[in-house]
């Protein structure tokens, strides 16, 4: 509830894999900000979604999914980036599912143990719930895990709830003036978000034939007065994968190119033409060159 006190905070949203933080951020901001699929670990990066009204402004770092153990390097690098987004924060949101809690909730409770900031367990995918009578006895059994700030069952999915969780997010920001510009809504610049677009498209477009680890590079991003030509590459690890991003014929990779292309010019506002290719390199994902030129930050 608005107290006459402008507030601003940073609040790092946490959680498992595919339990849908970057929905919840969206829905949060009232924009995209991030890319989101079916996948688990379609976030890779920490993303700013930064909604702006009269009372506050509220920093939410979408963050990518928590999991154990380091297989390659970009799985080292997504647990230090969500990890890091902890440091500054005035909360967390963690993130469960509303069907149960998993083994592997366990690590993000852990991590946000250490730190002395209120967490707000957020139970989300209610919408889900064949019974919503189970959510009150899983509300139980979760506030034993720790002493949350609150417990807020939501469902980013139809908005249910989500206006309760951002009153209270607000209750727990520092009174001060706003952090960022009123109408800038996320920190990435226009080739990431391009980059990101495509590899939304390859996710939606291959499903389960293609593992998450694909990388997408934008070579060339240049505007003109009439049009956005955009140049991306599409980093894979097997010979057999390009082959099922491209397609018979290349239908496959035209389609992708086609949705990217659409969900470009709603963003950008402006014709684009794109084009893509689509490479081999066994070991990108384990590559520090290649990691830091697809802007996945300090690795």
């Amino acid at each position: 509830m608005p107290d006459g006190h402008y507030r601003c905070g940073l609040v790092a949203v946490l959680g498992r894999p595919n339990v849908g933080k970057s929905t919840l951020v969206n829905r949060l901001v009232g924009q995209k900000i991030s890319i989101i699929s079916p996948r688990p670990q379609t976030t890779r990066t920490r993303v700013l979604g930064i909604h702006t009204d009269t009372y506050a402004q509220v920093v939410y770092i979408d963050t990518p999914g928590l999991h154990g153990g380091g297989r390659n390097l970009l799985s080292r690098y997504m647990n230090r980036a969500a990890r890091g987004s902890l440091e500054g924060a005035d909360c967390i949101l963690l993130l469960v599912a509303a069907s149960g809690w998993t083994n592997e909730d366990n690590h993000g409770l852990a991590i946000v143990r250490e730190w002395s900031i209120p967490v707000i367990l957020v139970i989300n995918k209610i919408d889900r719930l064949k019974n919503r009578n189970a959510l009150l006895p899983f509300i139980s059994q979760a506030a034993r895990h720790m002493k949350f700030a609150e417990i807020i069952p939501v469902s980013a999915v139809t908005g249910e709830n989500v206006a309760d969780l951002e009153k209270a997010v607000i209750h727990y920001l520092p009174e001060q003036p706003a952090l960022f510009p009123e109408h800038q809504t996320t920190n990435q610049g226009e080739r990431f978000a391009a980059a990101e677009l495509v590899r939304e498209q390859v996710f939606h477009t291959t499903r389960q034939e293609v593992p998450y680890a694909i990388a997408v590079g934008v070579d060339r991003f240049e505007r003109t007065e009439t049009l956005l030509r955009v140049e991306a590459v599409i980093w894979v690890e097997k010979t057999s994968q390009k082959g099922i991003i491209i397609g018979r014929g290349g239908e496959r990779l035209k389609l992708i190119g086609t949705r990217a292309r659409k969900e470009m010019e709603k963003l950008f506002g402006s014709k684009v033409h794109l084009e893509l290719w689509v490479k081999v390199r066994e070991d990108w994902a384990d590559s520090e060159s290649l990691l830091r030129s697809l802007q996945y930050g300090d690795i």
